[in-house]
């Protein structure tokens, strides 16, 4: 994809939701597609649970490189349900398995979190904080349509219709103040931002950007969703924020390959993308 003009004729055509935001970062959108419907948000919501550990830390709630137990015994969201774990098969992250039954420290589980993309991590890290004070980074945020209420892999919560829920123009908002905002505490901004820019799953939007390009990214996927949202950070032009996400009949490979395709078209009109009121 080359222009804005194929990105919505690839984002049309396919075989389900496929939604889309691309603008400055904090600004409004040089162009944007469905960007209110709302999406499973798979492992997109790790973002604000990371916001949230830091601004509870800053308010000296958590101690982030204090000891914690590293266990798989997990509040349910759902009232009166037992305790869940969560399936090591499913988890992309191992380091945090190996510690099973150990310590760890929540800023070394907020890492892998965000970098590998860790199950286990993010329902010790959402433990931790709360959900309340999750949720909050979306209203913080400037998010009207986000939720999140519930751990990784929480069945009980999802059968009883708890879910945590994205649109594309939630996620450029909390990236944007992630980036541009005050949603993250000053003294934490250059962490939170190295960790987003660590991701090591680089095969949807990072995929459509030349090789090297900073970029802080956060992506999500299971069976029928692939969600890329991040800040990209040129050059040669102000940084601009592009999300995508897709609730599809697409396999998986052809969904990364949209998110890339857009990623690129977005790379393609970076100048417009960045540029402060851009439409």
């Amino acid at each position: 994809m080359d222009s804005l003009a194929d990105v919505d004729r690839a984002l049309a055509a396919a075989p389900g939701v496929a939604s889309a935001w691309i603008g400055p970062v904090g600004g409004p959108p040089a162009y944007a597609r469905l960007a209110a419907a709302t999406h499973y948000a798979a492992s997109t919501m790790k973002v604000g649970v990371l916001v949230a550990l830091h601004r509870a830390a800053a308010a000296g709630l958590l101690d982030l490189d204090a000891p914690v137990t590293v266990h798989n015994r997990h509040e349910s969201a759902a009232p009166g349900a037992e305790p869940y774990g969560n399936d090591p098969a499913e988890d992309s992250d191992t380091a945090t398995w190996a510690l099973l039954g150990g310590t760890s420290t929540l800023r070394a589980l907020a890492r892998q979190m965000i970098v590998r993309s860790g199950n286990l991590a993010t329902n010790l890290c959402l433990g931790a904080v709360g959900l309340p004070a999750a949720q909050e980074v979306w209203r913080l945020a400037g998010a009207t349509h986000s939720v999140t209420a519930r751990g990784i892999e929480d069945d009980a919560a999802r059968v009883a219709g708890v879910s945590n829920l994205v649109t594309a123009g939630d996620l450029a908002a909390l990236f944007g103040a992630v980036v541009a905002g005050d949603v993250v505490p000053a003294g934490a901004r250059a962490e939170v931002l190295a960790l987003l820019e660590a991701n090591e799953h680089r095969d949807d939007l990072v995929a459509g950007l030349p090789a090297g390009t900073r970029v802080a990214h956060k992506n999500g996927w299971i069976t029928g969703v692939r969600h890329g949202a991040g800040v990209v950070f040129p050059e040669d032009a102000p940084p601009y924020t592009v999300v995508v996400c897709t609730s599809t009949a697409l396999p998986d490979e052809a969904a990364c390959a949209l998110v890339a395709g857009v990623s690129a078209a977005a790379w393609a009109v970076r100048a417009r993308a960045g540029a402060p009121g851009a439409r």
